[in-house]
């Protein structure tokens, strides 16, 4: 014979397991900073290739290589293969659409052993480093907010485009 023994009544609040710690206020409002390609969310600062030079070599090289030519990470910059060649180079230059892309990337996950430790000029000054040695920008242009929304990057128009909206 079977017997039908109700569910128990559980709790909203319990109805969660507990599993981990809270986030402090700090780190989760670090984790919300979202940077979009036209360049909303973009903080304040500025810097320039000169300045993301230095700050790539102490920071960045070490993984990426000189000039970021690669290393035990990602080659960023000198590729030749266009995309629709049979083995492309996935380098900035060639392949991001967007410039606020690499700002956000970097000031998220970048350097690896630190993510999140950069101030926004740093940010600002390896964006216009990477950006220069991938020839988008000339080494003496200044990103910030407005300047960086404005880079027009080549392979801009090489993904198709989503409208991530609930409907």
């Amino acid at each position: 014979q079977v017997v039908s023994v109700p569910a128990p009544a559980i709790a909203a609040e319990t109805s969660a397991p507990r599993l981990g710690r809270q986030v402090p206020a700090g780190v989760a409002a670090r984790a919300e900073l979202n940077v979009f390609p036209d360049g909303r969310g973009l903080p304040a600062g500025r810097g320039t290739a000169a300045q993301g030079a230095v700050l790539f070599a102490q920071h960045c090289a070490v993984c990426h290589g000189a000039g970021g030519r690669g290393a035990t990470a990602e080659e960023l910059a000198g590729g030749t293969a266009p995309l629709t060649a049979r083995s492309p180079d996935k380098t900035i230059g060639l392949y991001w659409p967007y410039a606020t892309t690499i700002f956000d990337f970097t000031r998220r996950a970048m350097p690896m052993f630190a993510p999140g430790s950069l101030t926004a000029d740093e940010v600002y000054a390896l964006t216009a480093y990477l950006l220069f040695v991938n020839g988008v920008i000339a080494e003496a242009d200044e990103m910030n907010a407005a300047s960086l929304a404005k880079v027009r990057m080549p392979n801009r128009n090489g993904f198709i485009g989503i409208d991530a909206q609930p409907r």
